[in-house]
């Protein structure tokens, strides 16, 4: 009998769970703490093989607060990151089946354990969690809202997210080629546009921007600035485009520069920017102002990871210039200010370009650029509805704030 006089069997108590972490978890390039390595402290989620194999490309430069899941083990065992940072979720169902709804029904079915997961994996440091999403197949399309929900959550209950402040959730969501066929390309439009419903237009702010930034990479853009690139290289290969670029904005925005400084605020600034798109491009004729402005231009045209975003409705940029000493030694500064001046110009009236002026160990000029305030990319989402056999609407024009 207990002390209500009610004959109680001995009940099992539960395993305590030792999987959410309160450790703080380091990344590799940290160096210590008052040198932290970059600006700001990412975290990544990936859904399915595509969004793993994003996140798994981040793993790979230091990022450590990294984890992935699928519905199946199998597609996870490639993922080179620890085995406790993996989830399966639905085990036995025999994975999502390119079917969108099923990924979803079976996140929602696993909501508690994905939040344990992403707890244990990021820790309680971290400034901002990236949902790393594979648009074509479907556990990715499928989990993507309930994997940014429980994000959220965590956000929340770590108390760096509240109602009507800015939001850390961001995405980065890769686009199938076009080959891939008319299930893939039908699931992405899902996805696609469900993410960019949610950017919204506020500044970033929850009231109305749930997610920011978003990063959108194009597969079949990657496939056609690295044509013949060997299947075994592929995918690694568009991957590292992304996180490689994600990662020297980090880098930059927090080293000195003798000439003009891309900051934190500034990065930040861009990271609140919504949807986002990276560039990068080397100068070869830097002693003129023209040839300047032309890398500005290919830069914006032909070698962003998107095809189809018009850059005349950016209205935020970052763009840096890294050179070598003999550059450096050699080049005009007039040079360098028409090129920010050519980015602008590009841009809304009143954009805000954010700059950087660096010296580099390698040989020559490049200029990489990441432009923010950007609306869908019509021609190419218009192109994936094509292909996918999907029924659009016709939006009305947007109208710029």
């Amino acid at each position: 009998m207990d002390d209500f006089m009610v004959d109680v069997p001995d009940i099992p108590m539960p395993e305590e769970n030792a999987g959410v972490s309160t450790e703080i978890i380091e990344d590799e390039f940290y160096e210590s703490d008052s040198n932290p390595g970059t600006a700001f402290k990412f975290a990544f989620v990936g859904c399915g093989q595509g969004g793993s194999r994003i996140a798994e490309s981040f793993w790979k430069l230091g990022y450590r607060r990294v984890c992935c899941i699928n519905t199946t083990n199998q597609d996870l065992k490639g993922i080179d990151i620890p085995e406790e940072n993996k989830l399966v979720i639905g085990e036995g169902e025999g994975g999502a089946g390119k079917n969108p709804e099923n990924g979803r029904r079976i996140a929602s079915d696993c909501y508690d354990d994905i939040y344990d997961l992403i707890r244990r994996s990021f820790g309680k440091d971290f400034d901002r969690i990236f949902v790393c999403v594979g648009a074509g197949g479907g556990t990715g399309s499928g989990s993507a809202d309930v994997v940014i929900e429980v994000s959220h959550d965590v956000a929340r209950n770590l108390k760096k997210e509240s109602d009507g402040g800015q939001t850390i959730v961001g995405a980065i969501c890769s686009m199938p080629k076009v080959n891939e066929g008319g299930k893939v390309n039908a699931n992405a439009h899902g996805v696609l546009e469900s993410l960019f419903r949610q950017v919204g237009s506020d500044s970033g702010k929850l009231a109305g921007r749930s997610l920011s930034p978003l990063v959108v990479v194009d597969n079949d853009r990657i496939n056609k600035i690295y044509p013949n690139l060997p299947v075994s290289k592929f995918w690694d290969m568009a991957n590292r485009n992304i996180s490689s670029l994600f990662h020297l904005f980090n880098s930059i925005a927090i080293k000195d520069s003798d000439f003009s400084t891309f900051d934190r605020a500034d990065f930040k600034d861009l990271l609140q920017s919504g949807v986002v798109s990276f560039g990068a491009c080397p100068v070869r004729n830097w002693r003129e102002q023209s040839g300047i402005s032309h890398s500005i231009r290919d830069n914006l045209k032909n070698n962003v990871l998107v095809g189809g975003f018009d850059m005349k409705q950016a209205r935020a940029a970052g763009c840096i210039f890294i050179a070598s000493p003999d550059v450096l030694d050699e080049i005009p500064q007039d040079n360098l200010e028409h090129g920010f001046e050519s980015l602008s110009r590009t841009m809304q009236p009143g954009s805000t370009v954010h700059r950087g002026i660096y010296k580099g160990s390698k040989e020559g000029l490049v200029v990489y650029t990441m432009m923010g305030e950007l609306t869908k990319p019509a021609e190419r989402m218009g192109e994936i509805a094509n292909i996918g056999n999907v029924a659009i609407k016709k939006e009305p024009e947007q109208k710029r704030r």
